[in-house]
């Protein structure tokens, strides 16, 4: 059987119902502009975005990059299968800005990863759909919203929550105070999970380039629990879920508030499940914490996250989202539950709304995010997740990280982005890169 065969009959990567839309998508609208766009990361949630991209009629893909030649050949022969064109392919990112010169990136690779290539993209001329988290590290993050507003590039984080439609009645539902007064806030994610044993280190399968994935993060041996897909639990190349999860729960805080920045951040965590990491030359485990509490004390109110990755999802019956525990009752913001409010009143009225998504199974609206991206770019504005925004998502979740991997609270100086009085902390608020590559100036 044949690659394209194979993915046909699999549906790994192109489900029927979106071969279907094939026939629309050849059909685009000459009338709107189609822009010259590029996928840099073309695995499973890459191409998810392009997709949504696609349906909206006004991306012309010239081209796709990834370290990953079996990834690229894949999505490739997907996109000449939606699209009738055959994109140019690329395993190295800075070749691809220099020759298609896109006007539009979309940034899917690994979160150690997001910072140099978004920056390479708008100093290249190009707006960027980018992933979240906006960087590995707080000063990588902040170098990405300095490089697009010097270049003055339209750079949308993909925070869909920020506009799918039941987060955004759920939102406007706590902003008219309905809940009341809120004290407190709760983010959490729970799941199942177990023991993790050591998987044994191989070498690269055939076709990938270990060493341009890695980067500019350390060199590790490569492991099928890291690619593809398993990045998020390994702390050289993410945030844990922490750091992934997180960011978007994280967002809907920031987005009810009218703060923008907790005043103190403490954070603990640990692997008692999943047993102590390993590292060696012949096998390795993830490294990230299995469960995790961190506080953020605002000035009006304090917001907790917990996240576990066993011991199902319990009680409560969710298995995701935040509470807000207002003076009048509590609000969960879920996901594909939608969303509930639990008046406090003996005889209250709980209200819910159902989930909405433009795609079910994936739960996702990107589609409704991809049309809002392309508005800034047809109007100069700011998009709904604006890379400032997902910057200050992003800065919760990654001082939660800072604080476990120093074992203390820390203040913090959102004006600055400096935590206060400790310059142990603040040594934490980028890292070495691996020569040749270079961290980004801030």
């Amino acid at each position: 059987m044949n690659r394209r065969s194979f993915v046909r009959s699999s549906g790994v990567v192109a489900s029927g119902a979106v071969l279907a839309r094939s026939p629309f998508i050849r059909a685009a609208d000459k009338t709107v502009k189609r822009y010259r766009t590029a996928l840099i990361g073309s695995g499973w949630w890459g191409m998810n975005i392009l997709r949504e991209a696609l349906a909206l009629s006004q991306s012309q893909v010239v081209a796709l990059c990834d370290v990953d030649a079996d990834a690229l050949e894949i999505s490739a022969e997907e996109v000449e299968d939606l699209t009738g064109e055959k994109p140019r392919v690329y395993q190295d990112y800075r070749e691809l800005l220099e020759k298609e010169k896109p006007e539009i990136v979309i940034n899917a690779t690994p979160d150690h990863w997001h910072a140099l290539i978004s920056i390479a993209a708008v100093e290249a001329g190009a707006h960027v759909f980018l992933e979240k988290p906006t960087g590995h590290t707080i000063l990588e993050s902040r170098a990405v919203v300095n490089a697009a507003r010097r270049a003055d590039r339209v750079v949308q984080i993909g925070l869909h929550r920020r506009i799918g439609p039941h987060h955004v009645s759920g939102m406007r539902f706590l902003k008219e105070g309905k809940a009341g007064t809120i004290g407190m806030v709760r983010m959490f994610v729970q799941g199942g999970g177990g023991s993790e044993a050591p998987s044994p280190n191989s070498a690269p399968p055939e076709g990938l380039n270990w060493d341009f994935y890695c980067g500019p993060a350390p060199l590790r041996p490569f492991n099928r629990k890291i690619h593809p897909g398993g990045f998020r639990n390994f702390l050289d190349f993410a945030n844990g879920t922490l750091g992934d999860w997180g960011v978007h729960w994280l967002d809907q805080v920031l987005w009810w508030t009218e703060e923008k920045y907790p005043q103190r951040v403490y954070s603990t965590g640990n692997r008692i499940v999943r047993g102590e990491p390993v590292l060696t030359e012949k096998e390795q485990t993830s490294d990230a914490p299995d469960a995790q509490v961190a506080v953020y004390e605002f000035e009006s109110f304090h917001a907790t996250w917990e996240h576990r990755k066993y011991a199902g999802k319990g009680a409560e019956n969710t298995g995701v989202g935040c509470y807000f525990y207002g003076s009048e009752g509590t609000f969960h913001m879920g996901w594909r539950d939608g969303w509930t409010f639990y008046p406090s009143s003996k005889g209250g009225k709980v209200v819910h709304q159902d989930p909405e998504f433009d795609h079910v199974k994936d739960g996702h609206n990107v589609k409704l995010l991809w049309a809002d991206f392309l508005k800034a770019i047809e109007t100069g504005s700011r998009p709904a997740a604006d890379v400032e925004i997902g910057h200050l998502s992003t800065n919760l979740s990654l001082l939660g990280m800072l604080s476990l991997k120093i074992g203390r609270s820390v203040a913090w100086d959102g004006e600055r982005e400096r935590v206060i009085g400790d310059p142990e902390a603040n040594k934490l608020l980028r890292r070495d890169y691996r020569a040749p590559w270079i961290y980004p100036e801030v």
